[in-house]
């Protein structure tokens, strides 16, 4: 189901109703009044001024919902919209119940439903937490790290990152942390931007020679890199499939109460 469509169909039926309203059926009730005030040469007041005025149902919950629908669509399509965590494949990033905020106009304001972008405000950097429509699967989406610019070399062997013939340095921080103890935990640095990523030192993961990401495409990869369904075995994010940049936690629910202890930006 796509939500975005059912709320540009609702904004636009209520607009229409209210529209109509205010255009031709207001009028309408306004003629009746009138009408039967002169009839019967004097003011129609209480009751019966409210009877003839009364708006149709349709035109009152059009009245009530279009404001809040509008402003719902427009911060849900052009500022941030909010996701839920569904898998495991960008820990230690974010974690599974983990409820993120992702900012709609970092890589320029798109509309929704076409999801073509109309104002060109930036383009994803290399180290960003990015959210996108699954090349295959456009109705699906997925989040994982940009570690791929158009035009970069990219080759993952041996459970290490290379970017243009360089290595990505990585430090280790520890060995069977608590919250994944057959993992290691190291930190990742893409330039100045630094990050924490799981390596299972049993898994031999996935090699991919070197890559040259296409013009227009990314190369991603999630944070949990022996358990990730990435851009190493389906290829490159076209720009057309972005959604945005996630920036904060702002919840956690496990099925439990929800929890607001782990408010944190995404790094």
């Amino acid at each position: 189901m796509d939500f975005s469509l059912l709320l540009v169909v609702a904004v636009a039926i209520t607009g229409l109703i209210w529209l109509a309203d205010r255009l031709w059926w207001r009028r309408g009730r306004l003629a009746r009044l009138a009408a039967v005030e002169a009839e019967a040469q004097e003011p129609v007041e209480g009751g019966a001024r409210e009877r003839l005025l009364k708006e149709p149902w349709p035109v009152d919950y059009a009245r009530s919902f279009f404001p809040v629908l509008l402003v719902v669509l427009v911060v849900r399509s052009f500022l941030v919209e909010p996701f839920q965590i569904p898998s495991g494949s960008m820990r230690p990033t974010l974690e599974v119940g983990d409820f993120i905020l992702v900012n709609k106009y970092a890589y320029g304001l798109r509309l929704p439903v076409t999801h073509t972008r109309v104002v060109e405000l930036g383009e994803p950097q290399r180290g960003d937490v990015m959210v996108f429509r699954f090349p295959s699967e456009p109705s699906v989406n997925f989040i994982k790290r940009v570690v791929g610019l158009p035009g970069d070399r990219v080759r993952y062997e041996g459970k290490q990152l290379y970017i243009n013939g360089e290595a990505v340095p990585k430090a280790l921080l520890e060995e069977g942390p608590a919250a994944a103890p057959r993992e290691l935990l190291l930190e990742e640095r893409l330039g100045e931007r630094g990050h924490l990523i799981y390596n299972n030192p049993q898994d031999p993961g996935p090699q991919v020679r070197e890559v040259v990401v296409p013009e227009g495409h990314y190369f991603t990869v999630g944070d949990n890199r022996d358990h990730s369904n990435d851009s190493r075995y389906w290829g490159f994010v076209p720009e057309e499939n972005i959604v945005g940049r996630a920036f904060a936690v702002w919840m956690h629910w496990d099925g439990g109460l929800p929890s607001f202890t782990s408010v944190r930006r995404i790094q």
